[in-house]
């Protein structure tokens, strides 16, 4: 493959006129969107006209003129989409960490007498640390399992499995269907972390029957830097599911004041505070950008990515790097990671060639392929830097000793 065939490739590609729709310098290689997506266009006059317009103008009737009140549940409109879900069964707000929180501990609410909760090693810190707490809190045993065969760990006393569903560091995909029937089974929910996966591949948590999920709204879904996160509850545990910080938005009649908490129907009860208006106003608008695509040719797209960034890695770099996400394209998810004692310089040294990747320790360099604006031409410009960038030993330089407080 060459950068004709490249841009071949996207020139025959039902994404070819896609990247068109958000801001990305010109010249840039951003291989970060599963960090932080790019802005779509068009986010920002939405978000001036809410200031200036509704909240400048409009003041407090916005709430009720602007349809403030109405902005969480239009936006889960919108995720549960890409998630396989009715707007119901999705409620947006907080951030992962939290809603992790929330249904970690409603998890052993819908399974009482259970006292174990089981979490990979692998897994995102957060989760990790958010499930430490909640073992903490209603003292329950937290039990690491083994991330080859999570289900292995399963058993009469597991409340809840907890799966990141493509882990962070490798890129691989964890089958969730196989996953979550082997839970059900052991009598166990699962619920299941999507910011790895939602807005780059097809997630259908009704079909594979899932239980709980979380998923945040700034990497594949373009939302901006804090984005609200969102969460989901199956219909099946609408009735039963209680959550623990439950605020008055969470409540089925906010205005009522009534002094006796009565919850919200479905994952609307998931809602703790007053809503952050602009931050769901900037995700509403990002999410737009995902309206008329099929989200089958978005995976098969992001598996040609992933998959020329492999080939061309082994082509051009043998064993100079260790490719440590999976080859096979159902085993992972819209990134690719590359194992090597400097990865932290070789990432800032393709940083000031304007390829843009992350860092992870110990020794991961990541490159993250969002498939809405992320090209085959792309792919061949930052596989063709990093050969420089080692040939060259740039990933040497004394500046690049020193790492950033955000790698």
């Amino acid at each position: 493959m060459d950068r004709a065939g490249a841009l071949a490739l996207d020139a025959a590609g039902p994404f070819r006129s896609r990247r068109d729709r958000f801001l990305l310098p010109d010249g840039l290689v951003y291989l970060d969107g599963n960090s932080l997506g790019a802005l779509p266009r068009g986010v920002d006059e939405r978000l001036h006209a809410a200031i200036t317009q509704e909240w400048g103008h409009g003041l407090i009737g916005s709430w009720n003129d602007a349809g403030w009140m109405d902005l969480p549940r239009r936006v889960a409109g919108r995720v549960g989409r890409l998630v396989g879900a009715d707007a119901g069964s999705v409620h947006v707000g907080d951030s992962t960490s939290v809603l992790l929180f929330k249904l970690l501990v409603a998890s052993f609410g819908l399974r009482p007498g259970r006292r174990v909760m089981v979490l990979e090693p692998t897994t995102f810190p957060t989760d990790g640390y958010v499930a430490a707490g909640v073992a903490e809190l209603l003292d329950v045993e937290l039990r690491w399992c083994d991330p080859a065969d999570p289900a292995a760990s399963l058993d009469e006393d597991v409340a809840v499995l907890a799966l990141t569903h493509v882990d962070f560091r490798s890129g691989a995909l964890y089958d969730m269907a196989a996953l979550t029937r082997a839970a059900h089974e052991a009598g166990a929910l699962v619920c299941w972390d999507l910011c790895h996966s939602t807005g780059a591949m097809p997630v259908d948590l009704t079909a594979v029957d899932a239980d709980l999920a979380v998923g945040c709204g700034y990497k594949y879904l373009n939302g901006g830097p804090g984005a609200p996160a969102f969460g989901y509850v199956a219909p099946r545990h609408h009735a039963a599911l209680r959550q623990p910080i439950t605020g008055w938005m969470g409540h089925a009649q906010p205005f009522a004041m009534t002094l006796d908490y009565e919850p919200a129907p479905g994952a609307a009860r998931l809602a703790s505070g007053t809503p952050s208006v602009l931050a769901q106003t900037a995700l509403d608008a990002a999410l737009e950008v995902f309206d008329d695509v099929d989200l089958a040719e978005l995976r098969a797209h992001s598996e040609s990515l992933t998959g020329l960034f492999i080939d061309l890695v082994d082509a051009r770099l043998g064993d100079r790097v260790g490719v440590v996400t999976p080859r096979e394209p159902r085993l992972r998810g819209s990134q690719v990671s590359l194992r090597h004692d400097d990865a932290y310089g070789i990432v800032q040294a393709l940083i000031a060639r304007g390829v843009v990747g992350d860092f992870r320790t110990p020794d991961v360099a990541r490159f993250g392929f969002a498939p809405l604006y992320v090209t085959h031409a792309d792919v061949f410009d930052a596989v063709q830097a990093l050969v420089e960038v080692l040939d060259g030993e740039e990933h040497l330089r004394p500046e690049y000793a020193v790492r950033n407080a955000v790698t």
